[in-house]
This record gives structure tokens, sequence and C-alpha cells, in this order.
């Protein structure tokens, strides 16, 4: 059994456990230690402690070297961060050792990043009264970060929260996902192995009640959240003052001009769709092609779907695996049945044996259907025709959410064109709507999300603008 980490500590004593278990096997991963009340408020003033007598004062280059032996740690024990997460998430082994070695990537980021936190020195003399004035800016950590992360990436996600805050000069409590919380603790015992304080990094096992607490909580001063749309918004109603991040749903679309190259667009829409059993936030849900390509398309997109091998995560040629659970499995079952009763059509897939859900093409879908106008969360993917230009932009902005879109098409200036007009935190051209890097500003606008990640940005989101001015001594004549 294994359990939360407080100051340093392992606590695995809890009256409360719960199996982690594999979505795929249903076997037991490991057993789980449930945080109680007294361990949460241990937890919070440990970190607020830390902040106060450690963290704060902790000079760059320390942080920057804890974050880079966290990384060189990592690098040596990938594959068995690899085959965690293979077991505890059901992701396809290849994809799982893709997420370490970015995880390895956003650390050394951090670590860079932790080198480069500027102020500024202000012109004072440019305002009227301003001279023989000095104003400096400071950036100054914050003190106690809330990451609560989801099950989809444990460890990059995670990292995304704990790496910047690090960096910054912030303490953290740390509550991963129940469904995937083996790797976390792994992680977590990295950092203190790296030299990371005790109480720097407190990590919490329990449920989406302890991410409540936390919101709450009076000593947190920031909330960097991931995961679901109703869950985002409580957190933003309830936080108050305090700083928030939060990374929250989508349906992005992705948009095929005829002019495209088209092979190259279903190789990367069958990736886009399909990578972890569609669980990915900026997953490709909403496939708009142009008229005069739409059938050619449509039918390539059909046969290379069906050219994946679905099965064992554990098998190197796995591409598809199960999703994290039989109720999510059946939840979007129930989505592709409901829009096949509304005039829906399954060209491929759409059927369910277990948590596992064959990757699943529709078309005739309408903008009302849940397939389309929510958050799929699955391999479920619709295929749109369209006419003309605005009349897909239309289409691609007609929806609550804003996070990530793709435009595929060999003309630069209506690339830019499209990418302008679409109500996004971010657009890609000629790939897909699902690709992040580690190192650009990530978040959505309208319901996707508030806040930047992407380690520069998160680390600058993760402290406090300050100001110091100083009226210099007047010169006698």
């Amino acid at each position: 059994m294994i359990g939360s980490i407080i100051n340093g500590k392992e606590i695995n004593t809890s009256n409360e456990s719960v199996d982690v278990k594999n979505p795929y096997n249903g076997e037991t991963v490991e057993e789980i230690a449930l945080a109680s009340d007294d361990e949460f408020e241990s937890a919070v003033s440990s970190a607020f402690d830390t902040f106060h007598e450690t963290m704060k004062d902790m000079p760059a280059h320390k942080r920057s070297d804890i974050l880079r032996k966290t990384a060189d740690l990592m690098e040596e024990r990938a594959d068995d961060f690899a085959e965690t997460i293979m077991k505890e998430a059901g992701k396809p082994i290849f994809f799982s050792r893709g997420e370490v070695q970015r995880a390895i990537q956003v650390l050394r980021f951090a670590s860079e990043e932790a080198k480069h936190i500027a102020g500024e020195v202000i012109p004072m003399d440019a305002a009227v009264d301003g001279d023989g004035r000095l104003g400096l800016v400071k950036h100054i950590p914050l003190g106690v970060v809330a990451a609560i992360t989801p099950f989809n990436f444990p460890l990059n996600l995670s990292l995304h929260k704990l790496a910047p805050a690090i960096a910054a000069g912030n303490t953290i409590v740390f509550k991963p996902a129940e469904k995937t919380p083996v790797s976390a603790h792994k992680l977590a015992k990295l950092f203190h192995e790296a030299g990371l304080p005790d109480g720097a990094l407190n990590l919490l096992m329990g449920t989406g009640e302890i991410g409540e607490k936390l919101v709450a909580h009076e000593k947190i001063h920031k909330i960097s959240f991931t995961g679901s749309l109703p869950v985002g918004r409580s957190i933003k109603e309830s936080a108050g003052f305090k700083k928030v991040t939060l990374e929250l749903g989508s349906n992005s679309p992705n948009i095929v001009f005829d002019d495209a190259s088209l092979n190259e667009a279903v190789k990367l829409l069958v990736k886009g769709a399909f990578s972890f059993s569609g669980q990915v936030c900026i997953s490709a849900q909403r496939v708009y092609v142009q008229k005069g390509i739409y059938d050619d398309f449509l039918k390539a997109y059909i046969k290379a779907t069906e050219d994946l091998t679905i099965g064992n995560p554990a098998s190197e040629k796995t591409d598809i695996g199960p999703m994290i659970s039989e109720e999510e499995a059946k939840r979007a079952k129930q989505w592709i049945d409901d829009a096949v009763e509304n005039g829906a059509k399954v060209t491929t897939g759409g059927e369910r044996e277990g948590t596992v859900l064959k990757p699943t093409i529709m078309t005739n879908v309408e903008s009302n259907m849940k397939i389309i106008a929510e958050e799929v969360f699955a391999p479920i993917v619709s295929v749109i025709p369209f006419d003309t230009e605005e009349e897909v932009v239309g289409y691609s902005n007609d929806s609550i959410y804003g996070l990530q879109a793709g435009v595929f098409t060999k003309d630069v200036d209506r690339a830019f064109r499209v990418a302008d007009q679409l109500e996004m935190g971010g657009v890609w051209i000629n790939e897909i709507s699902t690709y992040r890097q580690d190192n650009h500003p990530y978040g959505g606008v309208k319901q996707s999300g508030v806040g930047r990640e992407g380690v520069k940005y998160a680390v600058s989101d993760m402290t406090e603008v300050k100001f110091i001015g100083l009226k210099l001594k007047e010169q006698n004549d």
C-alpha cells in the first residue's frame, strides 16, 4: 500500500483505501491509502510553513539544480514510469514512453526558466514629477499552489503544474486523479530524491473532495486545475481572490480545405482523433472537409482508422487500448447511440467490449448532438462537409469551447486569415489540433479555460508582480 507524502514522510496508515485498477484487464495495480482530514490540514500547513521558511528565499540556481536533477533521475527510470502509466491509465506503451520523454523535457524547460525570472527598471521620469526616482519591478513567488491533475496524462500534465511552481519558488499541495495516482507517488519521491526540501511538495491521495477543500483553504494562494468544465466552473466561482489557471474541455475543430495534402491530413487526423482512445482535451473531435475532396477523404479516413491495432496496451503493436473505465466507455457508446437515433450514421466502429470502444467515425451529424456540441473524450470523430471558408469558420466557432484547432491548406494567405478568425486559444496550420509542445502558451478561450500553461507562461502566472520605488537624494547645486 502507498499513501500520501507529507513533509517528506509517507503516510499509509489510513483506515480508508482504494484499489487502482488496470482499465484493460481489471488487475490491481496498487492499493492507495486515502488521506484523512488531519493529514489534509497537515499537508497544507507544511507547504505554507516551508514556503515562508525555505522556498521563498531559495536561490534560483538551487531551484534549477533540483529540477534538472529530477529530470536526470526520471531519464534513468523512464521505462519504469512508462510501465506505470501503461498499467494505471491503460495508455499503450509506445505512447506512455512518449509521455515520459515529454515530462523530462518539461522539467528541463523549467530548470532553465528558473534562472530567467527577470524584472525591469521603470523610466520614472516619463511621468510628471518622476524626476529623481527609480522604479524596479520584481517577480516574487505566490506561496502555496494547489495542483489538481487529470488521469489522461498523469505525469506530463502534473509536471506542467509542479515544475513551473518550483521554478518560481512556490510550494505545492498536489492532488492527482484518483484513477492514476501511482505515477504521481513516484514523481513526488523523485523530487525529494533530487533534493527538494521536505514540505515543498506534499502529495494528497483522495477523491474530488480534497480538491474542493483546497480551493476553499485560506493558506492556498493559487489553484491550477486540469479537468472537466463543470468542476472548473465550480472552482472559478469558489476561489475568491486566489489566482486560478483552468484548463478545461474542448471539441476541437480541424478544417481540411480542398488544396490540402489529403494523405497527410488523413494520417495526422487518425492520430489526432484516436490517440489514447480520444481521451485528450485537444483531440480532433470535429473534422470539416471541403466538399470537393469530402468523399475521397472519408474513404481514406475510414480505411486508415480500420487499420489501427486494438488490444493490450502492454503490446508494442497496440495503437488503441481501453478507455479509463467501463462507465466512461458505456457513456461514450450511449452518445453514439443517441446520435444514430437522431439521424447520424456510424461509418466505422461504434462497438464496445468492456472498457474498449472501437475507433468511431460518424457522419450526418447535427450541431446540437452531444458528439458535436460537448466534449466527447472518447475515440469518436465526426466528419462534416462544408462549401466556403466563411461557412466553416462559422461552424468551428459555434461552440462554447475554444482550446485549439487545426487548419490544413497550402494557401498561406487563407491559412493565416482563417487562423485569425477562429475563436481559439491556439491554431495549428497543417497540423492537428491535438499537437502540443511544452514551451508554447497553451490554454483556451470561452469556456475552455482561464490562463495559460507552457513552462514560461505558467512560471509567470505563478509569481506576483511587486513594485519597489526609490526617491533618490536630491543633489545640492
